[in-house]
């Protein structure tokens, strides 16, 4: 089991191959105790599926798509689960800072960058939050790595579009300043402004 926003499993494929992450899919916010798991048919999973295709085309990194499947929960409605590529090593942002507080600045610039990626290829995120961003922390010849993750509700835009970066960076901040309030400061007001900054300098190179 790995505990992230929900609990999700981390599952070997056969004959020793790479893990898979097994996630079932669940709603999120006000609803969430009416609507549970169950979506309108065909549910989430295809467009999660044509959406981290279509952001791997664009260099946005996030976990492949390995497989899903999709149960019947009555008339009209289905259950999924959706199964993605482990991240070896991977931490979301919280549990990445706590880790490696000397590569702080490093990792943070890394989240500016995929966010600036994510503007390249007019994707917006509207649940980017802390949770949904997972960092590799590098090595000594490699730079630390950004992840997105639960990429099931983005919606494309127009490629290099400032307001798009502008949506992902104001969403991913409020979660951090939500996070913070509740488990203790997260980022301070000067990381804030240079990922604000990292997000907006980087992404005019798509225009």
């Amino acid at each position: 089991e790995l505990q992230g926003r929900g609990i999700v499993h981390a599952v070997p494929l056969p004959e020793h191959g790479p893990r898979v992450v097994v996630r079932h899919a669940r709603h999120g916010g006000l609803l969430a105790p009416l609507t549970g798991d169950r979506f309108l048919a065909p549910t989430r999973a295809p467009h999660e599926l044509r959406v981290a295709v279509r952001l791997a085309d664009a260099g946005v990194p996030t976990p492949r798509v390995v497989a899903y499947a999709v149960y019947p929960a009555g008339p009209g409605l289905r259950r999924a689960d959706v199964a993605t590529a482990e991240i070896a090593g991977g931490l979301d942002l919280p549990a990445a800072l706590a880790a490696w507080p000397e590569a702080r600045a490093e990792l943070l610039h890394a989240v500016g960058q995929l966010i600036a990626t994510l503007g390249r290829a007019g994707a917006r995120h509207p649940d980017l939050n802390v949770k949904n961003v997972l960092l590799t922390p590098g090595s000594s010849t490699t730079a630390p790595q950004a992840y997105v993750l639960d990429v099931d509700r983005v919606r494309f835009r127009a490629p290099g579009d400032a307001a798009t970066s502008e949506a992902n960076v104001r969403r991913l901040l409020r979660s951090a300043r939500k996070w913070g309030a509740r488990h203790g400061t997260l980022l301070d007001a000067a990381e804030m402004a240079a990922l604000r900054h990292d997000a907006r300098t980087l992404a005019p190179e798509a225009a």
